[in-house]
């Protein structure tokens, strides 16, 4: 399987892209920066630069040609103002399911946040409002498309050692989950037809992820 991860030098797309190796899969990171490729090389995928910021529809479907999935999973990141939650987060979000429409590839997976139901919660800082309606705009604007979706609203992250336990569920509650264990979903999902146009939280948990995606 060839996959094209948006957000490619993330930490949990460096964590997927060692996971699509291992078992045989092509994973082409989307990243900004050069000096990234080579992280992306030893993570055993290929790097292509390309900023999502400030690319077309064409330069991207040009890159997702002859894949057979794209992931979204970049982020502006902490310490962002609104103005690049906005780009990143939603419009680059965006630009990627529309250039996958555009190069025929149909399987689709969005990393959002959990929160997004609610991105208006008084509850939270205002900054994270901001980052929480660009998830939920972005997000809103996959499930319009006609695409094979998953949208993906992983818990609080950590850098704690996956377990390979977790709750994958329409709704969770609150908790943690291990960068690692995120990644390992991912990969997961990308065979899982029970997961095409769903929107899943997850937390960890006490089921095994193979097990936890053949329960969908």
């Amino acid at each position: 399987m060839r996959v094209v991860i948006a957000g490619g030098h993330g930490k949990i797309a460096l964590r997927l892209e060692r996971l699509l190796a291992a078992r045989g899969d092509e994973a082409i990171g989307i990243i900004r920066k050069p000096a990234h490729a080579g992280d992306l090389e030893a993570a055993g995928a290929q790097g292509v630069v390309l900023d999502l910021e400030n690319s077309d529809v064409d330069a991207v479907a040009e890159v997702l040609k002859g894949a057979d999935a794209a992931i979204f999973a970049a982020g502006a990141g902490p310490g962002s103002g609104p103005a690049r939650k906005d780009t990143v987060d939603r419009g680059a979000a965006v630009l990627l399911a529309e250039a996958a429409e555009r190069a025929g590839v149909r399987r689709h997976i969005q990393v959002s946040s959990m929160g997004t139901d609610n991105p208006d919660n008084p509850d939270v800082s205002a900054d994270f409002r901001v980052y929480l309606k660009a998830k939920r705009a972005a997000e809103d604007d996959l499930k319009a498309r006609d695409l094979d979706w998953t949208i993906l609203r992983p818990g609080q992250l950590t850098d704690d050692p996956g377990t390979g336990s977790v709750l994958l569920a329409e709704k969770t509650g609150r908790g943690q989950v291990p960068r690692d264990d995120v990644a390992a979903v991912l990969a997961a999902l990308l065979d899982a037809p029970a997961s095409v146009r769903r929107t899943l939280e997850l937390i960890s948990g006490e089921t095994a992820i193979d097990e936890a995606i053949s329960a969908l």
